[in-house]
């Protein structure tokens, strides 16, 4: 067995090469949907319609102390979740452009019916971040890299959005699956924190991004190290919702 950061740093390179295997047989092999399976596009245009069709108010039930408001761009069902889990889970970073747009999308969405003052002010658009064993293993930065190209979008229809990668990890928190609400707020309490490299907040409001919200537990962790460190944190926006009772 390997052990230390030897072994680290072979789960990161493996992570790097599936990720560039899985780049160069995009390239190379015919593309199917990562939704449907449909020849074609990796979204074709009905699963694109899903993806971005239904832009919602989703609060996990029961909602958690401190959960922001919670818009998602859809349910995780059918279609999306399969392009979801293909994005994070199998290296089809190819989707990182459809479901940025989804994100930007229902950001959009969110901030024109709720009226949001504070998007008017400028905000920063900040991702829930991956642990470092997560990152190394998929090679990539799922969250990380939606938000960047959210921000992209959001600014290319002239809203004062700005990228901070504030969040790193405090400590480690063990595997979420099937935890209930209660124990998935206790598994991720104090878990997160402002990152001690992280310059100041360019703003004073921010946008939460994440792929998921289930029992809502990481975006109210992820909320308290950031209103902790003196921002506030109106609303999460995720490509996807779930809704889960304890």
């Amino acid at each position: 067995m390997v052990v230390g950061d030897g072994g680290r740093e072979l789960s990161v390179a493996g992570g790097m090469l599936g990720r560039v295997l899985s780049v160069v047989l995009d390239l190379v092999l015919p593309q199917t949907c990562a939704g449907c399976g449909a020849k074609g596009a990796r979204c074709c245009g009905r699963c694109l319609a899903e993806l971005t069709a239904r832009p919602a108010r989703r609060l996990p039930r029961p909602r958690l102390p401190g959960t922001p408001d919670c818009w998602s761009a859809s349910p995780y069902e059918g279609a999306v979740r399969k392009a979801i889990v293909a994005y994070k889970e199998r290296g089809a970073v190819a989707l990182a452009g459809v479901l940025a747009e989804a994100l930007a999308f229902t950001a959009l969405t969110a901030i024109g019916r709720t009226g949001a003052p504070w998007a008017a002010r400028g905000f920063a658009v900040v991702p829930v971040p991956s642990g470092r064993a997560s990152i190394g293993a998929r090679g990539h930065d799922p969250v990380g890299r939606l938000a960047e190209l959210a921000v992209r979008r959001l600014r290319m229809f002239g809203v004062p959005a700005v990228p901070w990668a504030a969040l790193s990890q405090a400590r480690r928190v063990v595997d979420q699956a099937g935890l209930s609400s209660p124990q998935r707020a206790a598994n991720l309490a104090g878990s997160l924190r402002v990152a001690l490299a992280a310059k100041g907040p360019p703003a004073a409001s921010v946008l939460l991004v994440d792929d998921i919200v289930t029992t809502g537990a990481t975006v109210v962790e992820a909320a308290r190290a950031l209103r902790a460190a003196g921002v506030s944190v109106p609303m999460a926006v995720t490509v996807a919702a779930t809704r889960r009772r304890s």
